[in-house]
């Protein structure tokens, strides 16, 4: 049960992001992106210990830096409160590079894996979806579409398929794996204005993922071997991973199918090439995550209190997952 003060800084938290979409001017943006850290950090505070403590401080320290460079952008150059097309290159980089670090994008990662080895997994599902939401908007008002933004994209593909490679615990290649994803959303965005449907398609998908690791307590890799799951879990869950690694026919496949389609378009060919042969690495330790869990022979302790999960839960999660196939039978049909 949640109590009063969780709740107003979770509508806090909205209603900040909703300020941001709806911002006309850089001032209501930095306000709402500073509404939203204020209410955030009470949200991850639930346990008293050194852990939360470090993360509440390392998420404080990044976004304040990520505000001081957008305010100063913003203050140095005159001209942007008259038109957005008027800024000069660098003061369009240094806005960019503010709301990267806000945001988690390679090359300025570093602190999102650390912060969230240290949360719990409905904290890291709100850091990796709807903390997202406001600098991406913010970033997608200025017209990205220099080459700036490239290398960003090419380091957040490169840094976030890397870097889960020699990774045990779970929250952790979660972080890369998110910062992968953001690659790719930030190309998208700089060849077409629909981009936040990757954004939504994404969260569903990591929502499901999160869901199933706070159900099983799962923190590390080798804590899903314990866990004794039945047939249609296992079934259900490595669907899942295969979905969220972007492998067809899943609805994962759909933003990266849309991705590739709008690159083509645009003829990037080298980009979309080193982009979907980074994709695979991730693929890979997705599939290493899944290789022993669905192997290993389901046998339940007469020690452990086993819970079947809600099997309405299951059946909503392989439906959801499931639908491109469906819907492309159907078309064919």
């Amino acid at each position: 049960m949640m109590n009063k003060s969780k709740i107003l800084f979770l509508s806090m938290l909205l209603v900040s992001t909703m300020l941001i979409i709806s911002s006309t001017n850089w001032f209501g943006m930095w306000m709402g992106m500073e509404m939203n850290l204020m209410s955030f950090i009470p949200l991850i505070s639930k346990n008293k210990n050194k852990n939360v403590s470090q993360a509440m401080m390392t998420y404080f320290l990044s976004q304040s830096l990520g505000s001081i460079i957008l305010m100063f952008s913003v203050l140095i150059n005159p001209l942007l409160f008259t038109s957005i097309n008027l800024i000069d290159e660098t003061t369009k980089i240094l806005i960019m590079i503010s709301l990267m670090i806000k945001v988690g994008a390679a090359p300025f990662h570093f602190w999102l894996p650390e912060m969230m080895a240290n949360l719990g997994w409905m904290e890291c599902l709100l850091l990796m979806t709807w903390q997202k939401i406001g600098p991406l908007m913010v970033l997608s008002n200025i017209i990205p579409n220099n080459w700036f933004l490239y290398l960003s994209v090419i380091f957040s593909a490169l840094i976030g398929s890397v870097g889960g490679l020699n990774q045990t615990s779970l929250r952790k290649i979660m972080a890369y794996s998110s910062i992968n994803h953001l690659g790719w959303m930030m190309m998208f965005m700089s060849m077409n204005i629909n981009w936040y449907k990757y954004l939504i398609i994404y969260s569903i998908l990591v929502s499901l993922i999160c869901f199933f690791f706070k159900k099983k307590n799962i923190f590390f890799m080798n804590q899903l071997n314990s866990s004794s799951p039945s047939l249609l879990e296992k079934f259900n869950y490595t669907v899942l991973f295969l979905s969220i690694g972007g492998l067809p026919p899943f609805l994962g496949f759909l933003p990266k199918w849309m991705v590739l389609q709008s690159m083509i378009n645009s003829g990037l060919y080298m980009m979309l090439i080193l982009m979907m042969l980074l994709s695979l690495i991730t693929l890979f330790y997705y599939i290493r995550l899944m290789t022993a869990y669905i192997l290993n022979y389901s046998t339940i302790n007469k020690w452990n209190i086993y819970k079947e999960p809600s099997k309405l839960m299951m059946f909503l999660s392989l439906l959801i997952n499931l639908t491109l196939p469906i819907f492309m039978i159907i078309g064919f049909i």
